[in-house]
């Protein structure tokens, strides 16, 4: 079973409620249009009701069985504003903003998921990824742990094997710190979705020692924190992509290392 499969398969046993802030979007329509007919999550739209079975009419979209939501008209609305001005009310928004914020789809979305009515929100076909995280970690917030929000995507080879690359949208330049607490997100993501133990490899330009620099240092001193903090994990580095990913160049480069050639999480 490959991995979409093994995903999807999961997926309809659980049938989690998956709220889509951008519901006057074509391309969420479809999304959601697709897991609810294959029954691999319950979908709720976010956005007015009659643009949004326009538009479904018109692209042939069937909105059967979803819950489609007027963050401005529903009766959620007040308490969700009240609930997001006692969470911001000491970075100084008032009642009245809150109450405009949170009928933001985008944030009415994260309440939802606050709050428990979803399990999920899925959004960012329309709106930045900064507007999505800026209204999660608002509202939601970090896991239990977790100091820094970081992201990463997941590359299927033809082979089979699954890729976890960290962190593609988020931080840009993490220090030290930074570094080793998104490699150890990430293993746990890459755990979580793939089942995998975690073999992570902290990618430079240098592999052990070829080369000296302030960002190579950086890789070194992440990885030591790495180490600190999760004993357990298989973690090494500072490694080129050839080294993480080729067992006979790895082997070369990095002899004795417990990643080097078979890394399936590359930060």
């Amino acid at each position: 079973m490959s991995f979409i499969e093994e995903i999807r398969r999961k997926a309809s046993g659980l049938k989690r409620r998956i709220v889509f802030p951008e519901g006057n979007e074509v391309r969420v329509l479809q999304a959601a249009d697709f897991l609810q007919r294959n029954g691999l999550a319950r979908c709720v739209l976010l956005g007015r009701e009659r643009e949004i079975a326009e538009i479904a009419d018109q692209n042939r979209i069937q909105l059967k069985d979803m819950e489609v939501i007027d963050p401005l008209h529903s009766p959620l609305l007040e308490r969700y504003a009240l609930t997001y001005y006692d969470l911001r009310k000491e970075k100084g928004v008032s009642f009245e903003e809150s109450a405009k914020i949170i009928s933001d789809p985008i944030y009415f979305g994260a309440m939802m998921v606050r709050t428990a009515a979803c399990d999920g929100s899925v959004a960012g076909s329309v709106h930045t990824t900064g507007d999505v995280l800026r209204a999660a970690i608002q509202i939601i917030g970090t896991a239990p742990g977790i100091s820094l929000v970081s992201s990463t995507f997941e590359m299927v080879l033809q082979d089979g094997r699954v890729l976890t690359f960290a962190d593609c949208a988020v931080v840009p330049d993490p220090d030290a710190e930074q570094l080793a607490d998104i490699a150890i997100s990430s293993a746990e993501t890459h755990r979580q979705l793939t089942g995998e133990a975690p073999r992570v490899a902290l990618l430079s330009f240098s592999t052990k020692g070829s080369a000296e620099h302030p960002s190579v240092e950086k890789v070194r001193q992440a990885l030591e924190i790495v180490r600190r903090k999760r004993r357990d994990l298989a973690v090494d580095g500072e490694l080129q992509g050839d080294a993480a990913l080729s067992e006979t160049v790895g082997q070369r480069k990095a002899p004795g290392s417990p990643v080097a050639g078979q890394a399936n999480v590359l930060v």
